[in-house]
């Protein structure tokens, strides 16, 4: 029986569930993890429902026969694991401040997507297919190769008998697979082809859903990092005062002319493009000149990565403001996250000023970003997933650059530190008025997204 839901029936749109469809390899579980930390970045609660999760709670290492629509036994447990994912998705679904789950999973039939949507009405919950085409061979391939022969279902196996049996599993669900197409017209959905080369999208109905396909046509997945630093030493640094439009200590601008050199030592791609990215202070730009001069990349300032507006307390040092403000102080210490300067910002607004800096980053390729240290930790936090209640409070010391690489499983991050000493402009959470000494604090405040951790001068961040 087709579905007799209409745009004008009554579901919650406040909650969305979005339901993977692709076959394997085609980056389905990569978007998943994307759209989830993006919507956990903005505070929209979200979750991952991974039917193979479920499936390997009873077959944890199947061969790709296990896959073929032939195999009664193999329907069976995945049609079960399948049930048992949608189960907790909709019990998951009845707390009313969980907005978005995603389901991931093939949902390769016409079939198994007619039953999911009879379920979700069932919920009356919104739906949004989110169907992932892939025929690029390369991008297959580089798929096959890094994800999925570390994936659980492959490990301690050969990497390349892993991938052998992965492509022999494509082919088994190849035989069945049906593309979205106008007979399922009153689906809401988006397809994606080669991850945003090509974009279709139908019947979008309400805020939450434009906003994931707008997140959803800014990803792609090739090869690529981000280099992020704070700019170099400034004058407000040496004084300990916050904000302001200072230049440059001449220890900062040591840091500017020796950056060149570490992103050298860091690993710059060959002959591929770099866009320099800082604010629109003089203290970011002045740390980008030897960059741009010397390796001749495009610079661009944006507004958005100014450092966090102070208010009424820009210019100040942290004693001053305890003295002038002492209710306020007490009030940042408590709850910096979402703690507003007289006159200024939060670390909440800044984050909603960054949404659009991130969705360009998503897009981009390769990019160097100098900017301040409320703006690094909110980027910090966003690839790393760092909970907002830890995120201020993370140290993000000077005349050091960091890059991170997106992987399929989470992203890896390097730290180059130049040998040139700078002071300190980290304070921990209730202490003392004042400035402290570097490294009482690690950069990486909570766990590396699914243990994916980078080198950090020779240890592991």
């Amino acid at each position: 029986m087709a579905s007799s839901m209409t745009a004008t029936d009554t579901v919650d749109a406040k909650q969305v569930v979005l339901v993977m469809v692709g076959l394997p390899a085609r980056g389905k579980s990569l978007i998943s993890g994307k759209v989830k930390r993006y919507l956990q970045w903005t505070s929209v609660k979200a979750e991952i429902f991974n039917v193979g999760k479920y499936r390997r709670e009873g077959t944890p290492h199947p061969d790709a026969k296990f896959f073929d629509a032939g195999n009664p036994e193999g329907e069976k447990a995945r049609k079960a694991a399948a049930e048992a994912a949608v189960a907790d998705m909709c019990n998951w679904l009845k707390d009313p401040s969980n907005k978005v789950a995603i389901l991931d999973a093939t949902n390769s039939t016409k079939s198994r997507r007619k039953w999911i949507t009879e379920r979700l009405e069932e919920a009356r919950v919104a739906h949004l297919f989110v169907e992932s085409k892939c025929d690029d061979e390369d991008l297959i391939m580089a798929n096959i190769l890094e994800v999925k022969t570390t994936s659980p279902d492959y490990v301690g196996q050969n990497p390349e008998e892993a991938a052998k049996d992965f492509r022999d599993r494509i082919k088994m669900y190849e035989k069945v697979y049906q593309t979205i197409d106008e007979s399922e017209k009153n689906l809401t959905y988006v397809k994606v082809t080669n991850i945003g080369h090509q974009v279709v999208i139908n019947r979008i109905q309400d805020y939450l859903q434009s906003r994931l396909v707008y997140f959803l046509t800014n990803l792609h997945i090739k090869p690529r990092s981000i280099w992020l630093s704070r700019h170099g030493e400034s004058e407000y640094n040496l004084e300990g005062k916050i904000g302001g439009d200072a230049n440059l200590s001449p220890r900062g601008f040591q840091y500017a002319k020796m950056l060149p050199e570490l992103l050298r030592k860091s690993g710059l791609p060959k002959d591929a493009p770099l866009t320099v990215w800082t604010s629109t202070l003089k203290r970011t730009s002045q740390t980008a000149e030897h960059v741009v001069a010397e390796l001749g990349w495009e610079k661009l300032p944006w507004k958005a990565l100014d450092e966090l507006d102070s208010g009424n307390c820009d210019g100040l040092t942290y004693a001053q403001i305890a003295e002038m403000y002492p209710e306020d102080f007490k009030a940042r210490d408590d709850d910096k996250y979402n703690y507003r300067y007289r006159g200024g910002e939060s670390y909440r607004d800044v984050v909603i000023r960054l949404e659009p800096i991130i969705m360009e980053i998503e897009r981009s390729e390769n990019i160097l970003i100098i900017t301040h240290q409320a703006i690094v930790r909110c980027i910090f936090a966003y690839f790393m997933q760092v909970d907002q209640s830890k995120s201020p409070w993370m140290e993000v010391p000077l005349h050091t650059l960091m890059k991170l690489t997106p992987k399929a499983y989470g992203t890896e991050v390097e730290k180059f530190k130049a040998n040139i000493p700078a002071v300190s402009t980290w304070r921990p959470q209730g202490s003392q008025a004042k400035h402290h000494e570097a490294g009482e604090a690690e950069m990486v405040v909570g766990e590396p997204v699914k243990g994916v951790a980078g080198e950090v001068n020779g240890t592991k961040a």
